[in-house]
């Protein structure tokens, strides 16, 4: 069995965000708190993982083999997955070997490691990438980079549910867009599929943009038969992958200490700051109800200094 028991139902809180700036500008964000589903399988990673493991389950696979880098988010919800559930677990891995806080974990979990170098990572796309890791794992079935692909899109569409089912919780009848960050799109596509057009989804792409996160939404969009969608992507890289400056610190430092929620400075802490840029910026008007969508990815954090932090 790869999927959880049916008991075992992640429900993330929708929080107010209290913050100064958001008060000063009129505006009023609830924060979706994906970090707090679970102590491991934790943030986006577990919706992006659970219709490929729906997938691999009706495929009669007995594991799961997919791709990361040394700090990855993904590979640490999946070999989570893996020991909690009772699966195996194969992950490719990006550059040469290191050890990290986040490998160390894999290991623990029971994940076999390959790493690939940066070359073998960058064939990743490329047609047959997949045939010699089918021919050595045969049972395993193979999930792309971050969960991506239109079954985790699908995955996070019950996102928009768990708002719905909470927006009594922070005083709102209704909201008007969303705003996350974007690694690989995915969360985003399974937004933009569950309003359907109905309200905007804004992402901030904590990743440069040859990293393809536009093209992975299009194609995401237009195989699940898409012909409108209503998002929007906004650059919150700060000039390269995993790239920190004392700005961004800073920022996350301030707000950890005025908002309680913990931030990690690759995806949601640059995503919360580009959304400060753009409503000091004037993008939204007074009044306006965004939900903020809390990505996890906590776990990344120790791979950074104190002094980073």
């Amino acid at each position: 069995m790869l999927l959880p028991p049916s008991d075992w139902l992640p429900k993330a809180p929708l929080e107010p965000l209290p913050l100064d700036w958001l008060k000063t500008a009129g505006i009023e964000v609830a924060i979706l708190r994906l970090d707090r589903i679970d102590p491991l399988i934790s943030g986006n990673k577990w919706f992006k993982l659970i219709e490929h493991l729906k997938a691999a389950e009706r495929s009669g696979a007995e594991g799961i083999i997919s791709l990361g880098g040394a700090h990855s988010n993904h590979l640490h919800a999946l070999a989570a997955a893996g020991k909690r559930l009772g699966f195996a677990t194969v992950g490719l891995l990006r550059g040469h070997p290191q050890q990290t806080p986040t490998v160390e974990d894999l290991q623990a979990f029971g994940m076999q490691l390959h790493w690939l170098g940066y070359g073998g990572y960058r064939a990743r796309h490329e047609a047959g990438f997949w045939e010699p890791w089918r021919s050595r794992y045969p049972t395993l079935h193979p999930v792309p980079e971050g969960g991506g692909g239109l079954p985790g899109a699908r995955g996070c569409v019950q996102l928009k549910a768990q708002v719905h089912q909470q927006l009594k919780d922070v005083n709102w009848s209704d909201y008007d867009a969303w705003w996350l960050a974007c690694g690989t799109g995915t969360t985003l596509a399974g937004l933009v599929l569950a309003e359907a057009g109905d309200r905007p989804v804004c992402g901030a792409l904590a990743v440069p943009g040859d990293h393809g996160v536009v093209q992975q939404v299009e194609r995401i969009l237009q195989e699940a038969g898409v012909a409108h969608s209503a998002y929007e992507l906004f650059d919150a890289s700060r000039g390269g992958f995993a790239k920190v400056d004392p700005l961004l610190l800073e920022f996350i430092e301030q707000t950890e200490h005025a908002s309680g929620v913990p931030l990690e400075p690759l995806y949601t802490g640059k995503a919360l700051m580009a959304l400060k840029q753009q409503v000091e910026a004037g993008k939204f008007a007074p009044g306006t109800r965004l939900i903020f969508v809390h990505t996890g990815g906590l776990q990344g954090r120790r791979g950074f200094t104190p002094k980073q932090l």
